[in-house]
């Protein structure tokens, strides 16, 4: 095991991501404009990309790091079939979900059932899936990868570990142990599975629709009934971690090409729909 990942276990990692929280939601002018210049020069962030391309519109460090893209800055791929990806990213890993399994890394795989949870179901065995990793510089909005009716969400409460490729190596079942929200949408091409999974300093995931406040402080199982295309805004990270796609056997092929450190842009075609 690595000194990094040994030092996360012995920190206290919600007192951590509380503070950062309270930092990064902090409207002071003097913490604020730091706190953002310092962020876009170390990451070279390309604000030009922004709907407001002006640091000092953003009214919080938050507010900056969850930004709007200018209209046309990711257009969606217009293919009827197409699958796309959630997020600007990196592919951690893809493949198919195997015994109950999905990969987390070489030579480590986890419980699907530990990560969709209430969502998990027997039908997604032999799907396809996809995990897809937001670094700090990258957009930080999650969209929807295929056209559905969201029919059910799952808050569950969990660790909060840095998810990068260290940690994927290094801690067993992190996808299922860390907080994550998993949403379970109804699609023309059967069952969709989109899980945030949360992270170390991540001060927040947040949905288009009314759900609990993360970080989650129980399981809150939540029925919904919203539509949404292909493409469609459906949350955002408060500073960055993963997002995890699940298909049902036989719906969606993704692409041959698609594999782990494939670099990724939102709305860009990840696969085809059966």
């Amino acid at each position: 095991m690595s000194a990094f990942v040994s030092l996360q276990k012995l920190l206290p990692q919600h007192l951590i991501s509380r503070v950062a929280g309270r930092l990064a939601s902090s409207e002071h002018p003097w913490l604020r404009e730091r706190l953002i210049r310092a962020f876009a020069r170390a990451y070279g962030v390309d604000m030009a990309e922004a709907e407001r391309s002006d640091l000092a519109d953003y009214r919080s460090f938050n507010d900056f790091f969850s930004r709007a893209l200018r209209p046309g800055a990711r257009p969606i791929d217009p293919a009827t079939d197409a699958v796309v990806s959630p997020a600007d990213g990196v592919v951690s890993q893809t493949g198919l979900i195997e015994d109950g399994q999905l990969l987390q890394a070489k030579g480590i795989r986890y419980s699907f059932e530990a990560l969709a949870d209430a969502a998990a179901h027997p039908d997604f065995e032999g799907g396809a899936f996809a995990t897809v990793y937001l670094s700090p510089s990258d957009y930080h909005r999650v969209h929807l990868p295929l056209a559905g009716r969201l029919v059910r969400t799952v808050a569950i409460p969990g660790k909060l570990f840095s998810v990068n490729a260290t940690t994927e190596a290094g801690v067993d079942g992190l996808f299922a142990i860390n907080e994550r929200l998993v949403m379970e949408f109804e699609t023309a091409h059967g069952r969709m599975l989109v899980v945030m999974v949360g992270a170390m300093i991540v001060a927040s995931i947040e949905t288009v629709w009314d759900g609990p406040r993360s970080p989650y402080r129980q399981k809150v199982v939540t029925e919904h009934d919203l539509t949404f295309e292909t493409g469609a805004e459906i949350g955002r990270f408060l500073l960055g971690s993963s997002v995890v796609l699940a298909f049902e056997p036989g719906r969606v092929d993704l692409r041959d090409d698609l594999a782990a450190g494939t670099v990724l842009r939102m709305g860009e075609a990840i696969g085809r729909a059966r």
